[in-house]
C-alpha cells in the first residue's frame, strides 16, 4: 500500500503499523470508524484486507483530511472521511465497530510546540472521559473498538470504559525490548459484553541486536506500507 504523508508534519509510526495488526485478529466485518486517521493508514489497511469492512474516518485536521482522502483514492478503497472533531459526530449506534491510535501523550511529557504536531499527539484534544463517552454512543448495541493507548493509562482507560458500558475484553501490552517497561497497550473492547479479560502474551518490538522480532515483522510484511512525504500541492 502507498500512502503519502505530509512533508513536516506528524507521521504514522510503528503504533499504527502494530494497531493494525491487532485488528486483523478479529477479522472485522460491517461499518467501520477510524478516529483520528491521520493520513488514514489504520483503517486503510484494514479495509485493503477486510472487504466486508464498510470504512469511515473522523480527522480533524484539514490537512490529514486531504491526505486520507487522497491515499483512498491512490489505493482504490471505498472511504466516507468526516471532516472535523470526532466528539461532534452524528450517527449515534450506527457503528459495528470503532478503531483508534488516537493523541494520547498528557500534557506532563515532553511536547511538541508545533500545533498540527501537538494536536496529533497529546490527548488534551481529545481527553480520555469524552473519547470514551463517545465510542460509546456511536457503537452499535453489540459493537466493538479497538484502541492503542499509552499503558500507564491503561487503569484510568479501563474504569472510563466500564463506566460506559464498554467492557474490555483482550489487551496486549507492547515493550520495546523484553526487560523494558511497556508504554503501549492494545485493547479490544466489547459493547454491553460480560466476557472476561484476557490478557495475551506481551509483543517484544525489538532483539537484542536491534532488529525487529519474528512477530513484529510478520506485521510489517502484512502491512506491505510504503509512505511518501510531500507537500499538499
Amino acid at each position: 500500500m502507498l500512502l503519502y504523508q505530509p512533508d513536516g508534519g506528524y507521521c504514522y509510526n510503528s503504533d499504527s503499523i502494530l494497531l493494525y495488526g491487532f485488528i486483523s485478529r478479529f477479522s472485522p466485518r460491517g461499518k467501520m470508524l477510524d478516529v483520528g486517521t491521520g493520513c488514514g493508514i489504520v483503517g486503510l489497511l484494514v479495509a485493503r484486507d477486510f472487504p466486508e469492512v464498510t470504512l469511515e474516518g473522523s480527522e480533524k485536521q484539514s490537512l490529514y483530511a486531504e491526505f486520507a482522502r487522497r491515499n483512498a483514492v491512490i489505493n482504490n478503497i471505498g472511504y466516507t472521511l468526516h471532516e472535523g472533531d470526532f466528539l461532534e459526530l452524528g450517527g449515534h449506534g450506527t457503528y459495528d465497530c470503532i478503531v483508534s491510535n488516537p493523541p494520547f501523550y498528557h500534557e506532563g511529557s515532553a511536547r511538541s510546540e508545533n500545533p498540527i504536531l501537538h494536536q496529533a499527539r497529546y490527548n488534551v484534544h481529545l481527553p480520555i472521559e469524552p473519547f470514551v463517552t463517545k465510542i460509546s454512543k456511536l457503537l452499535k448495541s453489540s459493537g466493538e473498538a479497538v484502541i492503542c493507548y499509552d499503558a500507564r493509562q491503561f487503569a484510568e482507560l479501563c474504569s472510563a470504559f466500564e463506566s460506559r458500558g464498554l467492557r474490555v475484553v483482550e489487551v496486549q501490552f507492547v515493550h520495546s525490548k523484553a526487560d523494558r517497561p511497556s508504554i503501549l497497550v492494545m485493547i479490544h473492547i466489547k459493547k454491553n459484553s460480560k466476557s472476561a479479560l484476557t490478557v495475551l502474551p506481551p509483543l517484544i518490538t525489538f532483539e537484542e541486536e536491534g532488529k525487529y522480532t519474528s512477530a513484529v515483522q510478520a506485521i510489517y510484511d502484512k502491512a506491505k506500507a510504503h509512505s511518501i512525504k510531500c507537500p499538499i500541492t
